[in-house]
């Protein structure tokens, strides 16, 4: 109980990269994912925009050696699980005990919506294997015996907190001595289902979105994965390079105060980031940047933004959505944005927020607009906020 818990690996793909170092040069490069939707069948074509991964489903079963009947989701879960596994390098992995806790909210929908067209024309149609994986946990037993992984596998789905949940919980099992090492993060793909309830709820932007703007207008659905390899003090005195660094605080709150909309007042939000501030027994003048939650949705920010106000203001540290160059990734938001953290500490980076202009009228928060790279980043906190007000904020420090 008690023991430092540090970050050996990371992995992560999204509309902006296929590995760390695809990301790190979108990132420079200020080159966004969105675009017009070409993988998902959808009534919505060259109307909404959304933030694919740029690779099919028949190249990631190529890559992946996975059934082409498995889910988009799960494929992209294993290209980035074993990215952040590989970048580990853990010598004699197998002499420890190591969970895999991974989060997703689609599952296997994308197939399952497949079965269905034909199936509800005539009912001696469709195939049965592409329900079959259909409820979150398939995509991590799936993934999870590709990787050699059974000491513990468990799933976590708590809307877009998902997986950064999944990571405190990996955090938690280690720190509690139940396991030594745990690959946590989260993946999630593009499906008609959420596009549509998106859609429904009125708080898709028609245009690439705009986080933090006084004129934002919605989020844009994306897609990817994300992972950490967390490992104990004892996997770590034998890792062969330095870890990247230590989660040094998290806290879940819940301020339960809607379905889907964040509280006014930023209940959840305050309470996570407070929460995560004490138990890294971190002031709030220790933060060097902030991966904002960020979706550019009308609620959502000014509810984070009133958050941020109340914690940190008058002097802000930097702070920007990366949400504005891989759009929401739902689910795997959490665990794609705690890579983009880690990275933030190792390389010295702090993201921009694109396509901002206008400050919030109710708000005095003004999100990094340019790339700055070689600045000195000992704390980032990454928030990750979901529906029914399940807020999440990790705390990552440099060792």
């Amino acid at each position: 109980m008690g023991t430092e818990v540090y970050i050996a690996g990371v992995g992560v793909i999204s509309a902006i990269g296929n590995d760390v170092a695809e990301h790190l040069d979108s990132f420079e490069q200020e080159i966004a994912g969105m675009g017009d939707i070409t993988q998902l069948e959808t009534i919505h074509r060259q109307k909404l925009p959304v933030a694919e991964v740029k690779l099919t489903n028949e190249q990631l079963v190529k890559m992946t050696g996975l059934p082409a009947h498995v889910s988009r989701t799960a494929l992209l879960s294993l290209v980035a699980a074993k990215e952040a596994l590989a970048d580990a390098a853990i010598p004699a992995m197998e002499q420890w005990r190591t969970g895999f806790i991974s989060a997703n909210t689609v599952s296997g929908m994308d197939k399952t919506e497949g079965f269905f067209v034909p199936f509800l024309a005539d009912d001696n149609k469709g195939r049965l294997r592409y329900v079959f994986d259909h409820e979150c946990g398939s995509m991590t037993e799936i993934v999870a015996d590709e990787l050699g992984i059974t000491d513990v596998i468990t799933t976590i789905s708590t809307a877009c907190s998902s997986s950064a949940n999944a990571i405190a919980y990996g955090a938690r099992l280690i720190r509690n001595g139940q396991i030594d090492i745990a690959v946590a993060g989260g993946t999630d793909a593009l499906s008609k289902f959420t596009l549509n309830g998106f859609n429904t709820l009125m708080i898709l932007d028609k245009e690439y979105c705009r986080p933090f703007d006084e004129h934002r207008a919605g989020l844009n659905m994306g897609e990817g994965a994300g992972y950490l390899v967390l490992i104990s003090e004892k996997v770590a005195a034998v890792l062969g390079k330095a870890p990247y660094c230590k989660l040094a605080g998290y806290t879940n709150s819940n301020d339960a105060f809607h379905q889907t909309a964040s509280s006014p007042d930023g209940t959840g939000s305050y309470l996570a980031m407070t929460g995560a501030l004490q138990k890294s027994g971190l002031d709030a003048s220790d933060i060097d940047y902030i991966n904002l939650h960020g979706t550019g949705t009308p609620n959502n920010d000014s509810s984070e933004g009133t958050a941020i106000s109340r914690i940190f203001g008058p002097l802000y540290p930097p702070m920007s959505s990366t949400k504005s160059y891989t759009g929401h990734t739902l689910g795997a938001s959490g665990g794609i944005e705690a890579v983009f953290s880690v990275l933030s500490i190792k390389h010295g980076i702090i993201y921009p927020n694109l396509r901002f202009e206008t400050p919030m009228a109710d708000l005095p928060l003004i999100p990094q607009t340019k790339f700055l790279k070689g600045q000195k980043i000992d704390h980032v906190m990454s928030n990750s906020f979901g529906f029914g007000g399940n807020c999440t904020s990790l705390i990552f420090s440099r060792t």
